[in-house]
């Protein structure tokens, strides 16, 4: 039986001349503190250095551990005759006497009376005075100094004079018209009397309006609610302007 020996095939890779690659690797990291890590290596080891001391004394079996050992300690009671500043002094016994014969020199009367007066307030009339006293202190406020000082603002001037003005406008027109339709003031007795009238009215239109069906399912009902609503609306108005203006003008025709 003959042997069959497998050869290669031939190829032309085989003609090229082969060149070896060398990959440079970076130089390896060396710590510069690996000469002191060196040395003290080196060096003896230092006692309890390692996982704990390295002997133990093993505790006396007399020192075992008590009941509350542990706890902190109160300071010692204060001794029988001495007084704790912190505390108040005792009350006294019964068979105690009290001390005699201590007086005083202080006059109750006089030193509560004083401290109850309080200064009083400084009006406008007596600013002159009191600025005075400021003055011989050496004491003046800065706002003393001014002008107008005491006087009265020129806006409220201002305004007090567009008041005026339009009180005399409005008592020329009451006056014209008086004369053109013969108006008629009412006074304060007819007020009141027309004022409580309109009250009473609303108080009944609103008593009806309260005791309305909760259901409005007719147009009657609807009519009625929303005629209720009007004349209660009016009157609230009649009854504002009454109360809030004192001098009301009627025309007598």
């Amino acid at each position: 039986m003959s042997t069959r020996v497998y050869r290669p095939q031939e190829s032309v890779y085989d003609l090229l001349s082969k060149e070896e690659v060398k990959s440079e690797r970076p130089p390896r990291y060396v710590s510069k503190f690996r000469p002191a890590v060196i040395q003290e290596e080196k060096l003896p080891k230092r006692p309890m250095r390692t996982m704990g001391p390295a002997k133990v004394e093993a505790p006396s079996p007399e020192n075992f551990l008590k009941k509350h050992s542990k706890e902190p300690k109160l300071p010692d009671k204060v001794k029988e005759g001495r007084i704790n500043p912190l505390r108040k002094p005792p009350v006294p016994r019964r068979t105690e006497i009290p001390p005699m014969g201590i007086q005083t020199k202080r006059d109750f009367i006089k030193t509560c009376t004083f401290v109850t007066t309080k200064p009083k307030p400084i009006s406008v009339d007596t600013h002159k005075g009191h600025r005075e006293e400021l003055e011989n202190s050496g004491r003046v406020p800065k706002y003393i100094k001014k002008k107008d000082f005491g006087k009265v603002p020129a806006y409220l001037q201002h305004r007090n004079k567009e008041k005026q003005k339009a009180q005399e406008l409005y008592d020329n027109y009451v006056k014209e018209q008086r004369e053109k339709q013969a108006m008629k003031q009412l006074s304060e007795e007819e007020r009141r009397d027309i004022l409580e009238g309109l009250k009473k009215n609303w108080d009944r239109i609103h008593h009806e309006y309260q005791c309305l069906s909760m259901v409005i399912d007719t147009w009657s009902k609807r009519a009625h609610k929303e005629r209720l609503e009007a004349d209660m609306k009016h009157l609230e108005k009649k009854i504002e302007m009454f109360e809030r203006f004192k001098v009301i003008y009627i025309s007598e025709n």
